[in-house]
């Protein structure tokens, strides 16, 4: 049998204060190992979200350009679709004048002659009658008769001498004014 006369309690007691230190030191390896992989992570996850909005922005101005090509596209389509229009407009009315014509020669009564035809905003006829009640139905026929002239109106009638001497005779000068119809308007 042995005894110990030794102090069994410090002994105890330095055993318990180095095991403590050492879970001390190991919770605290621990504890800086965790610390370190939280900032690992955190510091990933920060650079995969600064990733994001880089790609963000670059997408961001790839999508500006394109819109911006887009809207020079928009214009462009415009600007053609009212070249389009254009042509077709001055397609459907390059026969109008050819029509009109071709109209006037039937509506004109005998006893009138036409002296000038103009176009502007609408079209101005100058012409001579024998008298004034064939002015009258050439007015008649342009308000009833007529597919591609509309609204006459008599601006002026005059009486004139035509010949001199013997042969001299009394008519009529008058214009009117008439406007021409558009098909295409009516058709839309």
């Amino acid at each position: 049998m042995r005894i110990n006369l030794l102090p069994w309690r410090e002994v105890s007691r330095s055993k318990r204060k180095r095991a403590f230190t050492g879970f001390l030191i190991l919770a605290a390896m621990v504890g800086t190992a965790v610390v370190i992989v939280v900032m690992m992570f955190s510091a990933k996850m920060i650079e995969n979200q600064a990733d994001r909005i880089a790609l963000l922005k670059e997408e961001n101005v790839q999508l500006d350009i394109r819109i911006k090509e887009i809207v020079g596209l928009s214009e462009e389509i415009k600007s053609l679709k009212a070249r389009q229009s254009a042509v077709e407009n001055l397609q459907a009315r390059r026969n109008h004048p050819v029509y009109m014509l071709d109209e006037l020669a039937t509506l004109v009564p005998s006893g009138v002659i036409l002296k000038s035809i103009k176009q502007s905003d609408s079209i101005v006829l100058i012409g001579y009658a024998q008298s004034n009640a064939r002015v009258s139905e050439f007015l008649r026929n342009l308000t009833t008769q007529t597919q591609w002239l509309t609204r006459p109106e008599l601006v002026e009638i005059k009486s004139a001498n035509f010949g001199m001497g013997k042969d001299a005779r009394k008519i009529f000068e008058f214009t009117l004014k008439v406007d021409l119809i558009n098909l295409q308007a009516e058709r839309s």
